[in-house]
């Protein structure tokens, strides 16, 4: 895809590959933000409707995000109406953060409001913009028309659920979420339209990668502020200082077993697959979600560990501790296996490992459990560089 005639918004691909672009990164900004304030609202409603709440919030803030990232993979941040689009959907998207809090409560229709204008105002520049660069059958330019409608079909979801209160919010949102997730899978269906395949997202895979990559490390910041800020309000102590330092080698070990070796991997097999969308779609799009659930639950766990390091398990601290960490493991074994086509046996052990922890979590003491917890990350990312040395070494003897 190339600059066209009409405007030049679109990013030129010239077989080299695109790099996250300074204000894509001050776009994520705003979802640092996003990201603190789904930690902060885990904290203070520690229950189950509590953490069903922060996932599905969790759920929209990440498809508000990887949807512009998608945008920003065709259109160049570094164009004007393009920059004035991220933006706005800068200001929506602080807005949409600013109501996570209470978006059950009294700020339901706020949140709505913004999480729809961040989607469908978006789609309707994107769809404005490829009719003048591509002509209405454009492939891509077809696509974005079939967006448009499912996400007008999930914004009116939303916008009358906000107006409601209690179990109809819950119910409607939980209808516009469905929409949104099913509609990748089922290429944006539409009468009249058809559907789209994986192969006409044309997407460059470095850049989603890279802009993944970076979602991350939005969400292991947060679990590094929580543990800092956390240890800053209380009395140093033997006990507190080793959950400190616990709590940091369990977000460095999760960051480990990320970026150490898959995640480039996968980047070079992204950028090099001749089908990218396909990777795009599941590897980065929907298998990226748990791993971000589970460092926010861990950045939740973190809490308890360094506020509390000699206090019994309970629900919520096991849960958080030991769920967060099996869930960002299982997340980048199914991202493994729909970049590599192998799901890794090694995060299986591990998960089985942390299962094995939950009958004894309730009568050690956090600080305890979630050395334990830490230990079994450490000895899979050892395993990783192991296997991986073990690989190196068996090509050197193939090529000999």
């Amino acid at each position: 895809m190339h600059d066209s005639d009409h405007g030049g918004l679109l990013r030129t691909r010239d077989g080299g590959e695109q790099r996250a672009t300074p204000l894509e990164l001050f776009f994520d900004l705003v979802y640092v933000f996003a990201i603190t304030q789904l930690s902060h609202l885990l904290l203070d409603h520690l229950t189950v409707e509590g953490a069903l709440e922060t996932l599905f919030l969790l759920l929209a803030v990440w498809w508000a995000w990887v949807y512009t990232t998608w945008v920003t993979n065709w259109f160049d941040p570094d164009r004007l109406p393009v920059r004035l689009m991220l933006v706005a959907v800068m200001l929506a998207s602080l807005v949409m953060s600013v109501a996570i809090p209470e978006a059950f409560g009294e700020r339901g229709l706020m949140f709505a409001l913004a999480y729809v204008a961040i989607q469908v105002g978006r789609t309707v520049f994107v769809g404005i913009a490829l009719y003048k660069s591509l002509g209405r059958s454009d492939p891509l330019s077809r696509n974005f028309q079939r967006i448009f409608f499912w996400l007008l079909a999930s914004g009116v979801l939303w916008i009358i659920g906000g107006l409601l209160e209690g179990e109809a919010r819950y119910v409607l949102w939980a209808l516009a979420l469905a929409v949104e997730y099913a509609g990748p899978v089922v290429g944006f269906y539409t009468p009249g339209l058809g559907r789209s395949t994986t192969e006409e997202w044309t997407v460059e895979g470095g850049h989603v990668a890279e802009r993944c990559q970076l979602f991350v490390i939005i969400a292991l910041g947060e679990s590094i502020l929580v543990t800092g800020t956390t240890f800053g309000e209380i009395e140093a102590s033997t006990a507190t200082v080793a959950a400190f330092v616990v709590a940091f080698l369990g977000s460095a070990a999760l960051w480990w077993i990320y970026f150490a070796r898959a995640a480039e991997a996968a980047r070079e097999v992204f950028a090099s697959s001749e089908d990218p969308g396909r990777i795009a779609r599941s590897a980065y799009t929907y298998f990226h979600l748990p791993m971000i659930a589970g460092i926010i639950a861990v950045a939740a766990a973190d809490e308890f560990i360094v506020g509390h390091p000699g206090d019994r398990g309970t629900t919520a601290s096991v849960a958080l501790t030991i769920g967060g960490t099996a869930l960002f493991l299982a997340g980048q074994a199914f991202f493994k296996w729909a970049v590599f086509g192998v799901l890794p046996w090694s995060r299986a052990v591990a998960i089985a490992a942390l299962a094995g922890l939950m009958p004894v979590g309730f009568a050690l003491p956090t600080l305890a459990l979630s050395s334990a917890a830490v230990l079994i990350v450490v000895a899979l990312a050892a395993w990783d560089a192991l296997a991986y040395q073990g690989h190196v070494s068996s090509l050197r003897r193939s090529t000999k």
